[in-house]
């Protein structure tokens, strides 16, 4: 059979040190021992590289769809395992299959395609949006609960829409479970060449958010929900973990309140670790902590923590650096941009205009509650979203301008990075998210709720738009690797990652290993290999509940190189 994941994982997993309350003591160095999945070839084989480190003994795992999987426990080095798949006939079995796209590309809502971006724009923000836990049998009563507690966790699902989406949500995943309706071709799983290593990190109540390679050869990533910096060597299989020092009065859930309690049995997040940037002076890694006013800043050589405090504004958000080493950065809940200059060691804050009256007083009310100590307890919420346009991510072009896309108003902002002018530019497609800037200026961004990747063009002001190769998809985030000419985006809802070919406009399809894989980042090493992170919330949404961080290949003769 072509085209088959195989997966060779350890038989027997050591135990790790788990003596910080469950996790690796702060800055011991800790072996990891990742997984390795390949693509059987025309003939049906697949041949792991001959120079890795072999666990000893190993399981493999086949599995494609359609498929039952098909696995072997106590394979030793030398060995030469077959495997036999039989088919899968059991229509509920093959829709339990289907990744979370297949299920939402046959929610049309009734035809109101409004109210399935709305869906979309807020019902998939932290895990997929039909994972295993969401297709279960449920009441309408019980949707509504779900509903109440996503947006006590952050989600913004407008008020009008909570009863009729529980009662549609209800009768149309029934009828998928049964697998009464046939699911749309996804596609394939990927190049027989394609090679992904994954490294176990975390535990089931982790949320690694985003991933950033340093100049150093290491890798780091946030734990979202339990304020630790993870520091990981993909050569060596080993990870060293940072706690995020907390200020005296520092609470859980910081300024929002700990919205989290009772909902979720673990949790540490007086910070969080959202998002990071390299600083292209000294190589320190900023990182934003959306539950305080404040900007980290990490020295990855004396492994030191700083913190710098803001004046104004809440939930620091996307972050990058300018070529002068100024840091740039969203507030997500205040509709602010900030700028902290390291040299004068101030920071400036710009304001993007509101939608209108009543967007700039809901803003306004937010900013008081806020402030006020009140945990960010929220008005209610219209299809519009009002008060929360939403500033999420940002970037600097190569001539400095500073981009921002803001999710919730369908806009991207131009900053002027002189005179902090800003022009509002209207995205023709819904919940822009993540972007980045090309070597020409020209701006990629991902459309979350509308299921493409679209470029601005600065130089006429036009978008293009790549819808992606799949239905259902809510593409987070965006890599542009710009050596080959592709751009690689997050499949948050097939277990996919996706690369355009800029030239021609053709879309290849990575599938990963494991159901429920919810990643929100991608970082490019000089070789093309793609790194990212399965960042479900919480990471029990993925199956086995272990999140990791992932490393594709495109040309599994690279990973001869590992």
């Amino acid at each position: 059979m072509v085209g088959v994941m195989v997966t060779r994982s350890p038989a027997a997993l050591s135990r790790p040190d788990t003596s910080d309350d469950g996790y690796p003591a702060p800055g011991v160095r800790t072996t990891l021992q990742p997984s390795t999945t390949l693509f059987t070839d025309t003939s049906g084989t697949v041949r792991f590289p001959e120079n890795e480190a072999i666990p000893a003994p190993a399981s493999i795992r086949a599995r494609k769809p359609g498929y039952r999987d098909s696995a072997l426990d106590d394979i030793t080095a030398g060995t030469l395992p077959e495997l036999r798949m039989d088919l899968e006939t059991n229509p509920e079995a093959l829709a339990a299959q289907m990744p979370s796209s297949a299920w939402l590309s046959q929610l049309d809502f009734d035809g109101d395609v409004a109210a399935k971006q709305h869906y979309l724009r807020h019902c998939t923000n932290c895990h997929q949006g039909a994972s295993s836990f969401i297709r279960m049998e449920r009441s309408p009563e019980q949707w509504r609960d779900v509903m109440d507690r996503m947006n006590r966790y952050g989600a913004r699902l407008a008020d009008s829409e909570r009863k009729p989406f529980a009662e549609y949500l209800g009768r149309h995943f029934a009828d998928l479970r049964k697998g009464a309706q046939p699911a749309p071709a996804e596609p394939g799983l990927g190049t027989a060449a394609a090679a992904i290593t994954e490294w176990p990190i975390g535990d089931s109540a982790s949320q690694f958010h985003d991933v950033l390679l340093h100049p150093n050869g290491l890798v780091y990533s946030g734990d979202n929900l339990m304020d630790r910096i993870y520091e990981i060597d993909p050569l060596g299989d080993e990870v060293t973990v940072y706690k995020l020092p907390h200020s005296a009065d520092a609470r859980p859930g910081g300024v929002m309140g700990n919205r989290l309690a009772g909902g979720v049995p673990k949790v540490d997040n007086l910070y969080g670790a959202h998002s990071l940037a390299l600083s292209p002076s000294d190589g320190h890694i900023f990182i934003t902590p959306p539950n305080q006013q404040a900007l980290i800043e990490f020295d990855p050589l004396r492994k030191q923590f700083m913190e710098w405090r803001l004046q104004e504004g809440f939930y620091p958000q996307g972050i990058r650096f300018d070529s002068q080493d100024r840091v740039w950065f969203t507030l997500a809940l205040s509709s602010k941009v900030g700028v902290f200059d390291r040299s004068a060691r101030t920071f400036r804050y710009i304001d993007l205009p509101p939608r209108g009256l009543l967007d700039e007083l809901l803003i306004w009310y937010g900013q008081w509650s806020l402030g006020s100590g009140r945990g960010g307890e929220p008005p209610r919420y219209d299809l519009d979203t009002s008060g929360f346009p939403m500033p999420y991510d940002l970037d600097v072009a190569p001539d400095g301008t500073v981009w921002v896309t803001r999710a919730n108003a369908d806009d991207l902002a131009r900053i002027d990075p002189r005179t902090l002018a800003v022009e509002m530019i209207p995205a023709p497609f819904a919940a822009p998210r993540r972007l980045r800037c090309d070597a020409g200026g020209n701006v990629w961004i991902t459309g979350f709720a509308s299921g493409l990747l679209a470029r601005y063009r600065v130089a006429d002001g036009k978008f293009d738009t790549f819808p992606l190769p799949v239905e259902g998809e809510t593409p987070y985030g965006l890599g542009i690797d710009a050596a080959r000419g592709r751009i690689w985006v997050n499949g948050s809802q097939s277990d996919a990652l996706f690369a355009l070919d800029i030239a021609s406009g053709h879309w290849s399809s990575y599938a990963l290993p494991r159901r429920g894989t919810y990643t929100r980042d991608i970082a490019i090493a000089e070789d093309g290999s793609v790194f990212t992170s399965n960042s479900n919330f919480p990471a029990w949404h993925i199956e086995d509940a272990q999140p990791s961080l992932i490393r594709l290949v495109p040309e599994a003769s690279s990973l001869q190189q590992r």
